[in-house]
């Protein structure tokens, strides 16, 4: 049987913000004494692209201004605005996949006007059903962002998703269930092998590493089978690229012409600690 070829994509990240002076202790569900008092691990914000010659993904839209100020958070760049870097404007985007509904991933989705915009149906019910009645769980959701996915269902723009799908030829999204019962993970084929951009269903690489979660989760035990299922993606560790790690903006080389986007496709420039360690994940 003939091997199965896949197109190469490029991969790039955009760190466009962060949450200073957040206690280590905040990342993880339960902390069995690796955490030294007053020690601090921020938090960045990324939203990521895949493309070749005759594809172009956005893979989640970031938020405003206005979002960030309202949270407590740092803003470097309005994230769509960042996309002229690549020579795109948000109006000529035609994918985009929203990994999970919280405020951080799917801000910014009315500035998409003719995109398909690709989601889990199990994220789009959650978002929109009894769950939000509870004031802790929709802490991390904006009623604009939802209200702007239902008016896209409403349009043909919403693209929901039960599960495993394929995005652009080669590349696929899983749903990988915890944080948000409709959580995905976008798997693509790079130079380098199969890169999976795992957004929040690990934060952090200490996270998958140590098997312990972000305390912001909807399941313990599908979010810890979860990390099996994207290490099996992933052409290993360092082929996994966690949703907030501020080492995904410092181990990756820059894009020329455009620092601010890290290339996600080729090796890290100083390699990767592969024991499973809180030191891992700091600054």
């Amino acid at each position: 049987m003939a091997e199965e070829t896949h197109p190469v994509y490029e991969v790039l990240a955009l760190r466009f913000g962060t949450h200073d002076g957040r206690p280590a202790r905040d990342n993880f569900l339960v902390d069995e004494g690796q955490f030294t008092p007053g020690r601090e691990m921020p938090m960045d914000f990324y939203l990521w692209v895949v493309r070749d010659e005759r594809h172009f993904l956005l893979v989640d839209t970031g938020f405003p201004q206005e979002m960030a100020r309202r949270r407590g958070r740092t803003l470097f760049r309005d994230p769509v605005d960042a996309l002229t870097d690549l020579g795109v404007a948000a109006e000529d985007v035609s994918d985009v996949v929203i990994t999970h509904m919280h405020y951080d991933h799917a801000g910014n989705l009315d500035r998409f006007p003719h995109a398909r915009i690709h989601l889990q149906k199990d994220e789009l019910q959650f978002c929109t059903g009894p769950a939000m009645r509870h004031r802790v769980v929709r802490r991390p959701f904006e009623p604009v962002n939802i209200k702007t996915a239902v008016q896209g269902l409403f349009e043909d723009h919403l693209v929901l998703h039960s599960g495993q799908a394929e995005i652009i030829p080669g590349v696929t999204v899983h749903s990988v269930p915890g944080h948000t019962p409709g959580t995905q993970v976008v798997r693509v084929p790079t130079a380098r092998g199969w890169v999976v951009l795992a957004s929040d269903a690990t934060h952090l690489w200490a996270n998958i590493r140590l098997r312990s979660p972000f305390p912001i989760l909807d399941h313990l035990t599908p979010m810890l089978e979860g990390y099996d299922r994207i290490e099996a993606l992933a052409d290993g560790e360092d082929h996994v690229i966690p949703g907030h790690d501020p080492q995904v903006a410092l181990r990756f080389p820059r894009l020329e012409g455009a620092p601010d986007w890290v290339r996600l496709h080729e090796p890290a420039l100083d390699g990767f600690d592969a024991a499973p360690t809180t030191a891992g994940a700091a600054r």
